[in-house]
């Protein structure tokens, strides 16, 4: 598909036509990457954060948020929880932290592995090359780093640089592969400003990068941060509308533009849809899920945005909870690591070691 046929999807309204593309999209995911879903146990252990992002509850003006770190032993025991419920990997989230020393990351990292059979992905956002080596040779297996949107002139609205001479996102992207990280990516819809040429151009931009894991979810600000106070005009034809339809159109084409890479059902859509937004997104080409290991006490101030689907559940129950509803719609829970095909078609071709 080419740019005009991609943003003609996405502003399909007919319920016909566009069941022709739910039903494309998920055959296509069934047979590039299967019936399995895989379940990734996510540990958000700080929420302290540099950054000023416009729409984000962690951002560093948020004075009414109560901040924390998770100790080693948290981490380490959140990661023995993973391997007892049969999950593959392990994501280690927080904001973009500065008060957390690179080394005591890197022996967190070398302690999961060597004492789990776990793959381990970061998401601790814009980080120097020197640390994101550091990281990879503890073991670190991916990295997680949304470039949010393809446009800089509504990525610099929405996120403020720390300093001018910060690499851009996707050439972060590209110094992560590079370092042999498996790369996730992601956008937001309907961020304010955004358009449907902004959108498609999105979707290119994944495929462009051959990403190994694609998140893509609907905008939902804090009311603390600016954005999340302002009043936005739906009026606007060309205002791409952060809808549940329209973040399901967006999961489908990118599983056509990018069949062999791993796309979760992602948590702000099933804030969104708390009843069956994971199963829909599962239904138009998902295939990752990513139940929250986090202990509640943290959990609570891990406030992104309000509201966040399964807040309150203790990760037994959401480990139950997420299986019970993957089952349900005739998929099965996948075994391992879960590494993206694309990896694996990389690893062929090179012959180097995943």
């Amino acid at each position: 598909m080419e740019f005009h046929e991609i943003q003609n999807w996405l502003k399909e309204a007919d319920p016909q036509r566009l069941e022709r593309l739910w039903q494309e999209a998920d055959a296509t995911r069934r047979r590039h990457v299967g019936e399995d879903v895989h379940l990734r146990g996510l540990i958000e252990f700080s929420n302290h954060c540099a950054r000023s992002c416009a729409y984000c509850g962690l951002r560093a003006e948020n004075h009414q948020l109560e901040r924390y770190r998770m100790t080693a032993g948290e981490i380490l025991e959140c990661a023995h929880q993973a391997v007892d419920f049969g999950y593959g990997t392990v994501v280690l989230q927080s904001g973009e932290d500065y008060g957390m020393d690179a080394g005591w990351m890197a022996r967190v990292i070398a302690r999961i592995k060597r004492e789990t059979p776990l793959a381990v992905t970061l998401s601790l956002g814009e980080r120097s090359e020197e640390e994101l080596h550091m990281w990879r040779l503890a073991g670190a297996d991916r990295y997680l780093l949304r470039f949010e949107t393809s446009s800089q002139i509504l990525f610099q609205q929405i996120h403020p640089p720390l300093s001018s001479d910060s690499p851009g996102r996707v050439e972060l992207l590209r110094l992560l592969r590079d370092m042999g990280y498996e790369t996730g990516s992601g956008v937001m819809v309907g961020i304010p400003g955004q358009t449907w040429n902004d959108l498609t151009h999105d979707l290119l931009l994944f495929r462009q990068l051959d990403l190994d894991m694609i998140g893509i979810g609907p905008f939902l600000p804090h009311p603390h941060t600016p954005l999340g106070a302002r009043t936005v005009s739906l009026n606007n034809p060309e205002r791409v509308p952060n809808s549940e339809e329209t973040v399901l159109k967006a999961v489908a084409l990118t599983r056509l533009l990018c069949p062999k890479t791993n796309i979760p059902a992602t948590t702000a859509l099933a804030t969104v849809n708390r009843t069956k937004g994971r199963e829909l997104a599962l239904a138009r080409g998902a295939n990752i899920v990513m139940p929250n290991l986090t202990p509640l006490r943290y959990r609570l101030l891990y406030e992104i945005y309000p509201g966040k689907a399964c807040i309150q559940e203790t990760a037994t129950e959401c480990q139950k909870c997420l299986e019970a509803r993957i089952r349900r719609i005739g998929r099965t829970i996948g075994i391992g690591r879960g590494d993206s095909p694309n990896l694996l078609e990389r690893t062929v071709a090179t012959g180097e070691r995943p």
